[in-house]
């Protein structure tokens, strides 16, 4: 599986379990599944497989002076 550009040699990987590893909050990010935009409401049941291809992106606040 790639994600993020980044290979990992896994079977699998429950997206809710590398979201932890990352100290990422699921509330503040956004993940595309092969191509495919996932709702939050189904990120509990994703499981990464071999091949699968995901980009998870981190929402970022601040700004104003």
């Amino acid at each position: 599986m790639k994600i993020n550009g980044e290979t990992l040699e896994l079977n699998e990987l429950k997206f809710m379990d590398y979201l932890a590893q990352r100290g990422l909050d699921a509330k503040f990010v956004a993940l595309e599944l092969n191509g495919q935009i996932i709702s939050k409401d189904d990120f509990e049941s994703v499981v990464f497989q071999r091949g699968d291809e995901a980009e998870v992106v981190c929402f970022v606040g601040g700004g104003g002076r």
